[in-house]
């Protein structure tokens, strides 16, 4: 993969209040902690700055509390935000979030007609083979973010940069033929492709995994990342295949995992990273995420990374 000067996303930034009742399916009184800055978009590259990467998001908030709250952690992190849109004249986009015993989660969005969905994208940043655009696809789902992104591919694609796509798919978001579509166009002209065992059947209803890798493959994907969440993560290259283990930890807050992992494995390869070592990094910083409630709130550093994966060699030598 060529080595990227900087990592860039376009998409949603919200912030999202998390339930701490399971069960509930967001339909009773419920005690919730937040507001927790998020946006799949905006996560991933918190990660990938956190992990040394140059990068730049684009997107909106509004000039409230909520936007503050998002706009200063990403800033924190190392985040260049100056292709994010403060509006006066909408607010910061909302998501709600609640589990359920058997682990799945239920979301309710609020994103149209939000600063989320209200931003111009300055294309001239976006020039130079050097660009590496990270496409998350949940954000395809809302038809105002899709002609963004979309246009967004089409110009990095024409300099000769470089496109990653997390499939991400969430049927709160996918409801029409179109997202599906856009999804298909965006996932069939990226390097990189980083779906979850779920977002495969969802891409190639009806093939195994092996043959839905095979055909991302064929269709230009130079590297493919299946994420396993609780059962690890495989990551696959031209003449590569490297299998990781899960690691054994405590799940407090699964949103957001998928994002660190790619984020992680995306700065470590834009850097110059081994294959095999960048996703032996982002199999630990996703299981990492997991462990602390929030979406962005289990991001983590390369010592944090470094320190969780001495203590799990410890561990397994000693068993």
């Amino acid at each position: 993969m060529p080595l990227a000067k900087s990592i860039v996303t376009v998409g949603e930034i919200l912030v999202e209040f998390v339930s701490h009742e399971r069960n509930c399916g967001l339909s009773r009184t419920a005690p919730y902690s937040g507001p927790y800055p998020s946006g799949a978009p905006a996560i991933f590259l918190d990660q990938a700055a956190r992990m040394g990467a140059q990068t730049l998001l684009i997107g909106g908030v509004g000039e409230d509390g909520f936007g503050r709250c998002v706009l200063e952690r990403l800033r924190a992190d190392g985040v260049d935000t100056e292709g994010v849109t403060v509006s006066a004249d909408h607010a910061t986009g909302v998501a709600f979030v609640s589990y359920f015993d058997s682990g799945d989660r239920t979301f309710i969005f609020h994103l149209a007609g939000t600063a989320a969905d209200n931003f111009a994208v300055p294309l001239a940043n976006l020039s130079g083979p050097e660009t590496l655009l990270h496409v998350s696809a949940s954000s395809l789902g809302a038809p105002s973010l899709r002609e963004k992104i979309l246009e967004a591919v089409d110009t990095v694609s024409k300099d000769g940069g470089t496109i990653s796509c997390d499939p991400n798919v969430r049927p709160e978001l996918m409801r029409d033929a179109a997202a599906k579509a856009a999804v298909m166009d965006a996932v069939s002209r990226s390097a990189i492709v980083m779906p979850s065992t779920s977002d495969l059947e969802f891409l190639y209803p009806g093939l195994s995994e092996d043959q839905a890798i095979a055909r991302l493959m064929e269709n230009g994907a130079q590297i493919v990342a299946v994420k396993r969440g609780a059962d690890g993560a495989t990551v696959i290259g031209q003449d590569e295949r490297y299998s990781y283990e899960p690691h054994s930890v405590e799940e407090v807050d699964p949103t957001g995992a998928g994002d660190c992992f790619s984020g992680t494995l995306i700065a470590l390869l834009a850097q110059g990273a081994p294959l095999r070592e960048a996703g032996r990094q982002a199999n630990a910083a996703g299981a990492i995420a997991v462990t602390r409630r929030g979406p962005m709130e289990g991001n983590s550093s390369p010592d944090e990374i470094a320190a969780f994966l001495a203590d799990a060699s410890q561990i397994e030598q000693r068993a």
